[in-house]
């Protein structure tokens, strides 16, 4: 059961075991390291992580997932505690890459990424906490449907996350009166959350990515026959479920929605020029004009929506920190111990016998489920630059990048669409599912939401296959 916010609240702070249990994974790493510094000797420059060194990342993956499931739970409901798993979890790499070996510039460069990476969200999730979307939909599966789709499209405009942290709280006020809607916020994830920012480079990060690889700005335009195979069926599919949904539900609670619905609203408005802002900050700034230039502006955005939005917005939004620090807390674990799959997937790219379109659609695809979705898209886009310079790799290159494009649709698409596969795959859906919890809406588990994935994601990916890869 998912505590409500009060009661968060309460167990915020680290629990007494807590520093026991991140003692004794910090205990194990330091355990191993005389081992690890006699077979090294000094650092070495060049030198590629051992294979078993994934476990750190495998372990913080299925913290993720076991642990809110176990007795330990409680504890997990700290951001602090889960903060001091990642780090702890993180220590043995971390001596590996930097005391060991000389591979400080790729820790450095990872949580550049990082800090960017929460800085875009947490911007675009304080902006849009200001705006508020007044009046109460019908929860009907039509209204449902037409408001996905719109959030699909609006995607590649104000980026997944941007449209996510928008759209998601008028989705839940909308259908509140309903008992069975946990698959409406499931879809609003794989549509809003991922799926609509496949048309531009601000849609989602991965394609950010490619734009300053050289990618052209509008060459991600092209990928809306993909796109829209992919959310044509996902709405439908999702209208026929929404449809059954519907019709269990008990004639007091239409009732209440037919009396309670009123149009749409928009209080707050100032704050759409703000996110837009963030979009230009961008697409504009590019990280030679100076190190945290584009993040400095996306601030600056946020602090404009600070002292020109009324406190009370947030207030009736039911704004609360919480989310963004989760995700925050989470995800530097993550892009800590990812590194050195990474690295080994990088080394060995070319040796993995992912040569064809589909083979990178599914490569880039299924590591995007489980990595974060940028650097991963970056590894499979160096890898095709690798192969096509000694020719194992041919075609029609994009200008500038050197990459043939049935392969930059490929890893483009699989990146981008894959990252609803599980919670973790991109930024929002953590954020969406905290959203949803903290409104008293009990979510899936981790393997519990990949059992929707699975059921529904798939299939679609096998008609892209054969339709265009």
């Amino acid at each position: 059961m998912i505590a409500p916010p009060a009661v968060r609240s309460a167990s915020s702070a680290c629990h007494p075991c807590a520093p026991r249990v991140i003692g004794i994974v910090a205990a194990l790493a330091a355990f191993a390291l005389p081992t690890l510094a006699s077979a090294s000797g000094h650092p070495v420059a060049g030198d590629v992580p051992p294979a078993w060194m994934i476990v750190f990342f495998a372990v913080m993956l299925l913290g993720i997932a076991i642990i809110p499931l176990t007795k330990l739970e409680h504890l997990w409901h700290s951001n602090l505690n889960k903060l001091l798993f990642g780090v702890a979890l993180a220590i043995y790499p971390m001596v590996w890459l930097l005391a060991l070996h000389d591979h400080s510039h790729i820790v450095i460069d990872t949580m550049h990424e990082y800090i960017s990476f929460i800085i875009l969200l947490g911007t675009l999730f304080y902006i849009s906490g200001g705006i508020y979307l007044g009046g109460d939909l019908r929860c009907t599966p039509a209204s449902n449907t037409t408001f996905l789709a719109f959030g699909t499209l609006v995607a590649s405009v104000i980026g997944t996350t941007g449209a996510s942290m928008l759209l998601i709280r008028p989705v839940l006020r909308a259908n509140v009166e309903r008992k069975y809607k946990v698959h409406i916020v499931i879809f609003f994830i794989f549509l809003v959350s991922n799926v609509g920012g496949s048309l531009l480079p601000i849609g989602d990060p991965p394609l950010f990515l490619g734009y300053l690889q050289g990618v052209p700005f509008l060459w991600t335009l092209g990928l809306w026959p993909q796109m829209a195979v992919m959310a044509g069926t996902l709405l439908a599919l999702f209208f026929v479920i929404d449809s059954r949904a519907y019709g269990r539900e008990g004639p007091e609670a239409k009732r209440r929605d037919e009396t309670n619905a009123s149009p749409l609203k928009i209080e707050g408005k100032i704050n759409l020029l703000w996110l837009a802002g963030v979009v230009l900050c961008v697409a504009l700034i590019r990280t030679e004009h100076g190190l945290f230039v584009r993040e400095v502006a996306m601030i600056g955005c946020a602090l404009g929506s600070r002292f020109t939005s009324q406190a009370e917005i947030r207030e009736r939004n039911a704004f609360s920190w919480f989310p963004i620090l989760e995700v925050a807390a989470l995800f530097i674990g993550i892009f800590l111990t990812m590194i050195p799959a990474l690295m080994i997937l990088k080394s060995s790219g070319g040796s993995l016998g992912v040569d064809t379109p589909a083979k990178f659609f599914w490569a880039s695809g299924i590591l995007s489920s489980f990595l974060d979705n940028a650097p991963t898209y970056l590894v499979f886009f160096n890898t095709a630059q690798g192969m096509v310079t000694s020719g194992q790799l041919g075609g029609d290159l994009v200008a500038a990048v050197g990459v043939p494009q049935h392969i930059l649709e490929a890893i483009a698409c699989g990146s981008v669409f894959m990252g609803a596969n599980s919670y973790i795959g991109n930024g929002p859906n953590f954020m969406v599912k905290a959203i949803a919890e903290e409104a008293r809406l009990e979510m899936p588990s981790f393997f519990g939401y990949m059992r929707w994935s699975v059921m529904f994601l798939i299939p679609c990916f096998i008609a892209v296959t054969f339709l265009f890869f």
